[in-house]
């Protein structure tokens, strides 16, 4: 039939945008921001267990991953502050790219050298200094992504990017554990150095991005231009301190206040901070349910942390292809929708005489689908907050917020299943995927029609 014949031609279409220059180079960079994250975690804790660590110190070394949470407080630095040389040859995204990445190469080099049993304070420190350049790296990649791309391709860059983070926790996660079991955690940390080379071939060959500054944007710097220019009697160190500060962490904020207005700026970043609270908020029980339930290590292994990734994959390209024929609002709203739908069929699991391994697969399979498709939307809905003279500032600040309330509320997660059980549980949390549509609605009403639609 024509119309099939038109559909499959517009699927082909969303396809072979994947296959552009821009999205392939995606899909590296994704691979070299994720693959550091679980180094200096669950693989790390690992290793630090076989070597006799207390579970106390294991806990506490944990904290190493503020460094993620609070990227914002330095986030303005990497939007503004050229590195000698490097920003010059490569560009001001480019040169902190591959600034970080060769800060990760050297922080899991030395990793790899390190004895937990003897020396754990060093390599604790080593991976504080490792998720400090991880968290650097993300605010120059995210920032490369948005600029270097139109908002109708940020779904496409948003899914490339989810596909090769996800690839890389695969390498960081299974890659890591078995070279640490055949060859020792030495040999398993320096292939993990050596595989950051990924990101460092694909930031030289990358383009740095053109970015164009809006009339609005550049009266709002003359603005502090002619602060500092009334002020010359100031110190000069005074001086400057005071203008950078102003233009890297003050504009950013006044910029996205005065281009959607005080009213809607609120609503956007309470949707923000909403969208993800189910996910943080069922994450956490999701281990302990599959036990509870009566399901084995292995079967969680097996369908829960294997099957589940194909689905999580599938979710993400399916989800950049619902952004390309949907527009990121409309994807939003059917990702959230999938999010909670998810979530009320891990119910049924509760109500089972017998742990089915086929409802375990299915209702994985149909959560990763679901939290990856909503994720590449909301990915691509940040990225068409930002402006791009503030890319790293705005984007940062957007990413930080997301995850805070889902943190806050994480916490209450076991004492809702002690008072009230697991059914009423998954009820909690897809009700709460409910308030953030509310808003999605609400905005996508406030503003124009071309932008709802985007």
């Amino acid at each position: 039939m024509p119309t099939e014949a038109a559909a499959a031609r517009g699927w082909l279409a969303s396809l072979r945008l994947y296959a552009q220059p821009k999205p392939l180079a995606m899909l590296f960079l994704g691979f070299s921001a994720g693959l550091p994250f679980l180094l200096v975690f669950s693989t790390l804790s690992a290793w630090l267990r076989e070597a006799g660590i207390d579970r106390t110190t294991i806990g506490l070394l944990s904290w190493v991953g503020l460094a993620y949470s609070f990227k914002l407080l330095w986030a303005p630095i990497v939007d503004r502050a050229p590195i000698p040389l490097l920003t010059r040859w490569l560009g001001r995204r480019r040169s902190w790219m591959l600034s970080a990445q060769l800060a990760l190469v050297t922080g899991l080099s030395a990793m790899a050298h390190g004895d937990p049993a003897t020396r754990l304070a060093a390599l604790a420190l080593l991976a504080v200094c490792v998720a400090f350049a991880s968290a650097t790296q993300d605010i120059a990649i995210d920032a490369w992504r948005i600029e270097s791309a139109p908002l109708s391709m940020q779904g496409t860059m948003a899914a490339a990017y989810q596909l090769g983070y996800r690839i890389a926790l695969l390498a960081a996660t299974a890659g890591a554990l078995w070279l640490a079991g055949e060859h020792g955690w030495r040999t398993s940390y320096t292939v993990m150095a050596a595989l950051v080379g990924i990101g460092i071939v694909t930031t030289l060959l990358v383009p740095e991005p053109k970015v164009e500054v809006s009339r609005d944007t550049a009266l709002r710097e003359q603005r502090v231009i002619d602060f500092l220019e009334a002020r010359a009697h100031w110190p000069r160190p005074l001086r400057s301190a005071g203008g950078w500060l102003i233009g890297a962490v003050v504009c950013p904020l006044v910029d996205f206040f005065a281009r959607n207005g005080t009213t809607t700026a609120l609503l956007i970043l309470a949707f923000v901070g909403t969208f993800r609270l189910t996910d943080y908020t069922m994450g956490v029980m999701a281990n302990p349910f599959y036990l509870d339930v009566g399901y084995t290590l292995q079967q969680i292994a097996i369908v829960a942390k294997g099957y589940g990734v194909f689905a999580s994959i599938i979710g993400v390209i399916v989800g950049g292809f619902g952004v390309a024929r949907l527009g990121v609002v409309r994807a939003l709203i059917v990702g959230g929708v999938l999010v909670i739908l998810s979530n009320l069929a891990f119910a049924t699991l509760a109500f089972t005489d017998e742990p089915s391994l086929l409802g375990l697969g299915l209702v994985v399979s149909a959560d990763n689908f679901a939290y990856n498709f909503a994720g590449t939307a909301f990915i691509a809905y940040l990225s068409g907050l930002t402006n791009t003279a503030y890319t790293a500032t705005q984007y940062a600040l957007f990413s930080s917020l997301f995850s805070l309330p889902g943190k806050l509320l994480m916490g209450a997660s076991g004492w809702v299943v002690d008072s009230a059980g697991y059914v009423v549980f998954f009820l909690y949390t897809s009700a709460l995927g409910i308030p953030s549509l509310l808003l999605l609605v609400w905005l996508t009403r406030r503003l124009p029609p071309r932008a709802a639609d985007a």
